[in-house]
């Protein structure tokens, strides 16, 4: 039991009066009414917290949880008896973002109560019992008790992003699609269509014009059925934190949502994912039984605090990967002595496979950068951060000398950029 400020305001009165008793009849007469007042009142609380009739409380089934998202969790109340004021917690093994919930139940009702959890590490978390604190039908006392349901709920890759991607790329397989299909560069017929404004003249079907005595165009898209192989770096620099993710979290939400364009447009789709070795192989497939064999397979990999053997990763990928690939890898670099590995890694690559370079750029080095310096600190600061910028600058230049396409980005805007522009170099036929 847990008295309530009504019951505070009720002794508090009590004293009141036992002063006025005490001014006209006596200390004795008046300490007698305060002793009997105040054993009245308690146990009119006590009786009033034992009235309590506890409400029904469940949690919804969890769903699978995304990494660095807010997921919503929702507890189920019901109420048959009476009403209740109601305060809830419950044992989420993430900070609740909500804080304790408040709910005025009434008679005969059942209402849902949503909290969000930010989990930022992957994994599998219990959820433990639902903690409640019931107010007493006068109000005089809360009752503490509890609910005993244990479960379980694993954290995911960013699902939300993923499933957000998969309409976005539904809509623009639709006739949204078409519109910009009439620019693109591709070499497979898809379609005849009569000849609208804009269109290149090049793609009339003269033949087809003459049977039919209007213009019609052939519709080109991309070539389907080629192969996109995503390495991904698991090595000391994947380990930091960048954006309130790991870098290598930031880095395999950005391998998922890459491999389910590719997907998506018919491309067969595999990932190697390195440290030092092979830590896994995926190998090509097409559909979306491989984006679930991914998501399976890559979820439970965690970064390692061990320096990536990039040459290696390329030997592998060249044995297991014979026809011409567009190859992204996706780690982070330094400077230009720290990436020698790296840029003579991705050379060998060319001319017989598309090498791409992707790098998770942390976007506090471009604030510091960006900051007016007010003092000697933040001066120095703003320094080595341009410095960092300009070396980092220079490792890239050197990546695009050897023919390896270059995307350098902050490390939470990577997946998006990289996808668009992975739907660009198929539309023009550049893999």
């Amino acid at each position: 039991m847990i008295p309530t400020l009504r019951l505070y305001i009720l002794l508090i009165a009590g004293l009141v009066i036992g002063c006025l008793v005490a001014a006209f009849a006596g200390l004795g007469l008046a300490f007698l009414f305060l002793l009997i007042f105040d054993l009245a009142v308690l146990l009119l609380a006590f009786v009033d917290s034992r009235r309590v009739l506890q409400v029904e409380v469940s949690r919804k089934p969890l769903e699978r949880l995304s990494i660095g998202r807010e997921n919503p969790i929702t507890l189920v109340v019901r109420s048959q008896s009476q009403r209740a004021k109601l305060q809830i917690r419950d044992s989420a093994p993430f900070a609740v973002l909500e804080g304790l919930l408040e709910l005025d139940l009434r008679l005969q009702s059942t209402e849902e109560l949503t909290y969000t959890v930010r989990p930022t590490e992957r994994g599998t978390y219990a959820w433990e019992a639902i903690y409640l604190r019931q107010l007493s039908p006068w109000g005089l006392a809360w009752r503490n008790w509890k609910v005993e349901q244990s479960t379980t709920a694993a954290v995911y890759p960013d699902l939300l992003a993923l499933r957000e991607l998969s309409i976005k790329l539904a809509f623009q397989n639709t006739g949204t699609l078409r519109q910009s299909r009439r620019f693109a560069t591709g070499t497979e017929f898809a379609e005849m269509r009569e000849y609208s404004p804009g269109d290149d003249p090049r793609l009339i079907d003269w033949k087809a014009t003459a049977r039919t005595s209007r213009p019609l165009v052939r519709v080109l898209e991309p070539e389907q059925d080629q192969t996109l192989i995503i390495l991904l770096d698991r090595g000391r620099l994947m380990t930091a934190q960048v954006a309130g993710l790991k870098r290598f979290d930031h880095a395999l939400n950005t391998t998922l949502a890459l491999a389910l364009a590719a997907t998506n447009r018919g491309d067969r789709v595999g990932v190697g994912v390195f440290d030092k070795q092979m830590h896994t192989w995926i190998a090509p497939e097409r559909g979306q039984k491989q984006m679930s064999q991914l998501l399976a397979k890559l979820t439970p990999i965690q970064p390692e605090l061990i320096e990536p053997d990039y040459i290696g990763a390329v030997t592998r990928l060249t044995s297991q990967q014979s026809r011409r690939a567009l190859v992204v890898l996706l780690t982070d670099l330094i400077d230009l002595t720290a990436s020698a590995e790296l840029i003579v890694a991705l050379g060998r690559l060319t001319p017989r496979y598309r090498p791409f370079c992707v790098t998770l750029r942390d976007p506090r080095i471009d604030q510091q950068a960006q900051q007016t310096s007010n003092t000697l600190e933040s001066a120095y600061n703003r320094a080595v951060a341009l410095d960092l910028l300009a070396q980092r600058q220079v490792a890239l230049a050197q990546l695009k000398q050897r023919g390896v396409l270059v995307l350098d980005a902050p490390a939470n805007q990577i997946s998006s950029q990289l996808v668009d522009r992975y739907l660009r170099l198929k539309a023009r036929n550049q893999i």
